[in-house]
């Protein structure tokens, strides 16, 4: 594991703990990860939705979702772009601890976005969906974690 760092314990996190499709981009350029979540609900209904880019559809949803792991130095991005930026410092990273619990508060994260999702469409009054990331929930949780090895910042 220590070939790439926190990148495979991450994956080896996410495929115990996150049941959704994910895919994980490694930018090296700006020394960051990028990981993508795909929450799908059927439009039964056909209620016609509007998304944020103004493409109108009565379709099955698909909603992709984005979560960055980025070098708090060096990493340079829009955090409007994500659901939630995590910094890390490269040489310290993370440990496999933090990234298991990231791994579960994530599939929580998105179960509760998916019933939001599905009570959007249930809905005819809802004007609006967007998932949530809880960060004080995340960070109490986060407080409580007894973390060993750390995995630094892969090196390539």
């Amino acid at each position: 594991m220590a070939k790439h760092g926190f990148l495979d314990v991450l994956e080896a996190a996410l495929d115990k703990h996150f049941t959704y499709d994910y895919e994980l981009n490694w930018d090296k350029k700006n020394h960051a990860v990028e990981l993508a979540f795909i929450l799908e609900a059927q439009n039964v209904a056909g209620i016609e939705t509007v998304d944020d880019e103004g493409n109108a559809s009565s379709e099955d949803i698909f909603l992709e979702e984005y979560v960055l792991f980025y070098n708090q130095d060096k990493s340079r991005f829009d955090e409007e772009d994500y659901l939630v930026a995590l910094p890390f410092d490269a040489k310290k990273g993370f440990s496999a601890e933090f990234l298991t619990y990231f791994a579960s508060f994530l599939k929580d994260t998105a179960d509760q976005g998916l019933d939001d999702l599905m009570d959007f469409l249930a809905d005819p009054e809802a004007q609006e969906f967007a998932i949530a990331w809880d960060s004080e929930a995340f960070e109490k949780g986060r407080a409580d974690l007894a973390e060993g090895e750390f995995y630094p910042y892969p090196r390539y």
